[in-house]
């Protein structure tokens, strides 16, 4: 996974059209805060230093307020509290609406994957492939808890809530990589749910999505279909191909296996259990395990069961 660049010291390098905008408010913000933090800080120290009282005989001062200065600490402040409004929703309108003519791409999440689905039928796990110089607009939906799609160089960030479509926008400016995060919390595996994001010269994303629609057409034999679907559908998140054991078993010599249930009944590892494992999860809870696992009923297509199948079953 790419690691994000940083262009300056705080922000990571600006890779989008919506950029800037933020980049602009996060600086006023970020310079006005520094600015009254040190000249507060600094009367704060000046007036200690200067009206400390120094004997008993000081007497502390009559006067309890000063109208001029009251005034001017409440109207200065209004002002440019309005003024970073002014800033903040303007980029926040423009990040909102798309511009007409945007490539639409699905995006569904769950836990811990993200699947994108593109307006040909292509489908890419965890992989997002966009053309440099075009506006991207992501329409999104969650197959179970609140999800969050954040990626830092383009500067957006939306949430995915069950039940609901959210969308955001946004035009890629320099052919590269980077890393899509979700940052809404949605269980234990949540720091495993990344994806790649790749842009890629409008020619070259061309022939990528042409490439991918063959591909999918020819298919792939099963065991690399499972391959494939394994990292893609987020199974190694809580299944090792080691033997360590995560929020789930280890594939490692899984298959044929005799397993006992959380109910105290077992279970031999065979194609059915897989496939009921797979489609039903919650049917035969292996003991000591929690039931974490989503449901892939109605996800996954016959072939994308028996592929799965035959990737387990050659974890020996």
């Amino acid at each position: 996974m790419k690691e994000v660049k940083l262009d300056g010291f705080w922000l990571p390098r600006s890779g989008s059209t919506l950029a800037p905008e933020i980049d602009f408010g996060w600086n006023v913000a970020m310079w006005l805060s520094i600015f009254f933090f040190v000249g507060i800080i600094g009367a704060l120290v000046i007036f200690v230093m200067k009206y400390k009282r120094r004997s008993e005989n000081d007497v502390t001062s009559t006067v309890d307020h000063n109208l001029p200065i009251e005034i001017t600490w409440t109207v200065i402040p209004s002002v440019l509290c309005v003024l970073l409004f002014l800033v903040g929703f303007k980029g926040f309108i423009h990040a909102q609406v798309a511009p007409a003519g945007a490539m639409e791409i699905n995006v569904t999440a769950q836990r811990w994957s993200w699947l994108f689905t593109y307006a040909n039928g292509v489908e890419k796990d965890n992989m997002l492939v966009v053309p440099k110089g075009k506006p991207v607009r992501l329409i999104m939906s969650s197959r179970d808890v609140l999800h969050s799609l954040y990626i830092p160089e383009f500067r957006v960030k939306t949430d995915l809530v069950p039940g609901n479509y959210t969308t955001l926008w946004f035009e890629a400016t320099e052919a590269g990589e980077t890393t899509l995060f979700c940052t809404e919390y949605c269980g234990m595996s949540h720091s495993d749910m990344l994806a790649h994001v790749k842009v890629l010269e409008p020619a070259e994303f061309e022939k990528w999505l042409s490439e991918e629609a063959s591909a999918k057409a020819k298919g792939l034999p099963p065991e690399e279909l499972g391959k494939n679907l394994y990292t893609g559908k987020g199974c190694n998140a809580c299944h090792s191909l080691d033997g360590t054991p995560g929020a789930g078993p280890s594939f490692k010599g899984l298959f044929g296996k005799e397993e006992t249930l959380a109910d105290g009944t077992t279970a031999k590892v065979d194609e059915n259990y897989l496939r009921e494992s797979i489609l039903t999860p919650a049917a035969k809870l292996v003991k000591g395990f929690p039931p974490v696992m989503p449901t892939f009923q109605g996800q996954l297509k016959d072939e994308d069961v028996a592929g799965l199948i035959a990737f387990i079953k050659a974890q020996k």
